[in-house]
């Protein structure tokens, strides 16, 4: 059968090398499922999770904070400056950034751009808090 090849990349490691039935992302546009005769695509992703159904195996998910997928020829590539597999997150960790991040939000008053740097947090806490189980 024929799958796909899967490499999900941050600059501090590669977190996923092989072959996958399946690769769901979401993209600024909305979610996006990846299976094999895909027609080229280049997406910017958003923070969410990555899923990517192996092979062989279990799924491997990745809390993703925006990057960039791009399909072609039966290959994903999905790059993130920012990306931790489900397994390495520490939920307490994720959930002191939480409520920082609701301090900040709280405190950022007329600052639109503070408010807005806050609200990513929360929403990058959230996500490593929801798939940690916590």
């Amino acid at each position: 059968m024929v799958t796909l090849q899967v490499e999900l990349v941050s600059p501090e490691k590669i977190l996923y090398s092989g072959d996958a039935d399946m690769v769901i992302a979401r993209t600024t546009d909305g979610e996006i499922a990846f299976m094999t005769g895909h027609a080229p695509f280049i997406g910017s992703l958003g923070i969410g999770a990555v899923t990517i159904r192996a092979s062989e195996g279990d799924d491997v998910v990745a809390a993703v904070h925006e990057g960039f997928v791009e399909v072609t020829d039966d290959r994903v590539t999905v790059l993130s400056d920012v990306a931790e597999l489900v397994d390495d997150i520490d939920a307490t960790r994720a959930q002191r950034a939480l409520e920082r991040a609701e301090q900040e939000k709280g405190g950022a008053g007329d600052d639109e751009e503070a408010e807005q740097e806050a609200e990513a947090k929360l929403r990058r806490a959230r996500l490593r808090i929801e798939l940690s189980g916590g």
